[in-house]
């Protein structure tokens, strides 16, 4: 890797490996100078970018050790990382006399959904945010300063994200931009020439109330006498989704800063500031205030220098957020690490008991510097030396659900198709339970009485780009996972797939009761009811059972299927070469119903349904062992999509759930 093999103190980059594919614009590196036995040095690494296509960048090495950010150009990049210190000697000549290349390809990924950014404003906003006056005079603090703030934020999230992936295994995947071809702003060496790259697009959104309405003391969230503080919620999705117009069915995720936060010294409060995330299906939404905008970097030559400015907040202009924003580099930690926070909620993580989804961003200036210092959170010094074990992280869980998500793919993940999860309580002489997912089933959380996020889980490993189908859980196995005071506790399952479905086991000892599961069949064996789909609890709405007499009856020919539908299913009726059927919901929908055939000759039999199901059944698809499969019946796009296929093994025996206007429960029953 040494450009000058005479020289022992060419920087070595530990953390990405020499010809590395990654996914992100800004690459996170981690270094030493020479070897570690040698004395510790403090200096300069300076990063030459590929073909001098972006201005180079220095960043401090403190006793060896250094951190960088690389900006990258689509395809190969070859990087010189040049070491220069005032004790160390260096030649006259043209060639750096410590310098390595760090070979690296940036593959962008078009193809999957981006998280788009967007600052959102009042619709008679002056467009500035708080700032202490020598900071005002000194860089201003209107909407552009704003956006390029909030641009270098959002690339420090990604940088952290795509690095705390490749350490859990996963590669470095990673969310992108939205790009757009604009003046660039990463370098503030390009900001006179009006350099035009590519970077993250920063959607400028006014919002249809005022600055007024937007800071309105009821709507803040850190305010105890506030009425409404969730609203802000509200605002941030109406303007979104006016500005985005977007489809019925199409997937959105926005991560917003609200530029008109104010801290108001009187009261005490943040006015226009609600740390939020979450979604309601089709708009994935996270926002934040600009509160602590003043202490972000705006350019990557900025990055460590936020991360190492003590200057004290004013509280007579600024606010000190929660009380761990006492100086610039704490309020930089907070405004961009809780921002991150709720764009991790935004892609669908819960609270964690450690990591960002806890609080651990506190610490997120350890990321992209090896040295911290004096705290006035902790009242501390600092830590002279930070390595990637001091840092803060995703935790396992965060990391687990990013690997199945839509937006983190990368091109060697195989189509998942449906990840709906299904739960069979069986008789395999353990008390079992059956999990099966067509896309795989990757890992469970336990939760005991009590706890508010998971502690223990398990998950499975991936073997040639597969997840196990068909998983068993049982009940002891599971329990000798938790602490032995929490093993008699009721214990709650959540169940997730390969393909980002999940299911829930409220109670897992009434599952794994065979009592409460088990359905005797007039031939003396035992079925057993899988889990069941629809809430059952429309109007009128009463339980259904149906054992399929082709189960115990072994002359019995399983013929047809009739599926009574309008735009939900009414009922499912089976024919028999006897000329007898047998009916579970009613013939209600369109006159008839439609008729599905089997090809008895061929000896086809019924393999399962496919399901979408809400609160209801909406649709349905007849599944054959012969691989063939029904049109839809019903509406093909309601709910959420489910395949019941009973586990190896076991055979359809009949059908329970409920009925009411039309089936608003269904499960399998299955045999051996």
């Amino acid at each position: 890797m040494s450009i000058n093999p005479s020289s022992l103190l060419a920087p070595r980059v530990l953390s990405v490996s020499e010809g590395s594919w990654v996914h992100q614009q800004v690459l996170l590196i981690f270094g030493q100078i020479g070897e570690s036995s040698h004395r510790p040095l403090d200096g300069t690494v300076t990063i030459n970018h590929h073909q001098g296509r972006f201005p180079p960048t220095a960043w401090p090495v403190s006793d060896s050790f250094f951190k960088a950010l690389i900006h990258l150009e689509p395809g190969w990049n070859r990087i010189r990382l040049d070491f220069s210190s005032p004790k160390v000697s260096s030649s006259n000549s043209s060639i750096p006399s410590h310098a390595s290349f760090l070979n690296v390809n940036y593959l962008p990924l078009s193809n999957l959904p981006p998280l788009q950014l967007a600052i959102i404003l009042g619709s008679d906003s002056p467009a500035t945010y708080d700032a202490m006056p020598d900071r005002i005079q000194r860089e201003g603090h209107g909407l552009e300063l704003a956006m390029k703030k909030f641009r270098m934020a959002a690339y420090l999230w990604q940088a952290f994200t795509g690095e705390q992936m490749n350490r859990h295994g996963f590669g470095r995947r990673c969310f992108r931009f939205e790009d757009a071809w604009e003046p660039g702003t990463l370098s503030y060496q390009d900001w006179g020439t009006g350099q035009f790259r590519t970077q993250a697009k920063i959607h400028i959104i006014r919002s249809s109330k005022t600055v007024a309405e937007i800071t309105d003391l009821d709507l803040a969230q850190q305010y105890d006498k506030a009425t409404k503080k969730g609203d802000l919620f509200g605002i941030a999705a109406e303007a979104v989704k006016n500005h985005f117009q977007t489809k019925p069915g199409q997937k959105l995720y926005v991560s917003c800063l609200f530029l008109d936060t104010h801290w108001d010294p009187k009261e005490n409060t943040i006015r226009g500031h609600a740390a939020l995330g979450g979604g309601d299906g089709d708009l994935q939404l996270g926002i934040f205030g600009s509160h602590a905008l003043q202490s972000y970097p705006s350019s990557i030559e900025e990055v460590w220098q936020a991360f190492q400015d003590c200057t004290r907040t004013d509280t007579a202009f600024v606010a000190n957020d929660l009380n761990e924003s006492g100086s610039n580099w704490e309020a930089a930690n907070i405004g961009i690490g809780a921002h991150l926070h709720e764009t991790g909620h935004l892609f669908g993580c819960p609270h964690q008991e450690s990591g960002v989804m806890l609080r651990d961003y506190v610490n997120l200036n350890r990321t992209f510097t090896c040295r911290e210092p004096y705290s006035t959170r902790t009242k501390s010094p600092g830590q002279r030396l930070v390595l990637p074990e001091d840092e803060c992280r995703w935790h396992r869980l965060d990391a687990l659900r990013f690997r199945f998500h839509p937006c983190f793919g990368i091109p060697i993940d195989t189509g998942v198709g449906d990840g709906s999860v299904q739960v069979w309580t069986v008789d395999n002489g353990q008390g079992g339970v059956i999990a099966t997912s067509k896309s795989g089933i990757a890992w469970i959380e336990l939760y005991t009485e009590g706890d508010d996020v998971c502690h223990h889980w398990r998950e499975w490993p991936e073997i040639e780009n597969q997840f196990p189908r068909q998983v068993a859980l049982v009940d002891a196995d599971l329990r000798g996972l938790l602490p032995k005071e929490k093993r008699n506790s009721r214990l709650k399952l959540e169940i997730f797939s390969a393909g980002g479905g999940k299911h829930v086991v409220e109670d897992f000892s009434q599952l794994t009761n065979q009592k409460l599961a088990r359905v005797r069949l007039p031939d003396g064996r035992w079925g057993y009811r899988g889990s069941k789909l629809g809430y059952s609890q429309m109007e009128g709405s009463e339980p259904q059972e149906m054992i399929l007499e082709s189960a115990h009856i072994q002359t019995k020919l399983l013929l047809s299927i009739k599926v009574y539908h309008g735009f939900a299913i009414d009922g499912i009726e089976f024919f028999y070469e006897d000329s007898e059927s047998q009916l579970f919901g009613k013939r209600g929908g369109t006159p008839g119903g439609s008729e599905f055939s089997l090809d008895t000759r061929k000896g086809e039999l019924l393999l399962g349904f496919s399901l979408r199901a809400g609160l209801w059944i909406d649709g349905l698809q007849i599944l054959t062992s012969l691989g063939r499969k029904s049109e839809w019946f019903g509406n093909p796009t309601g709910g959420s999509g489910h395949t019941l296929i009973p586990p190896r093994g076991y055979s359809i025996g009949g059908i329970s759930g409920s009925c009411a206007q039309w089936v608003d429960g269904f499960s399998l029953i299955i045999v051996r």
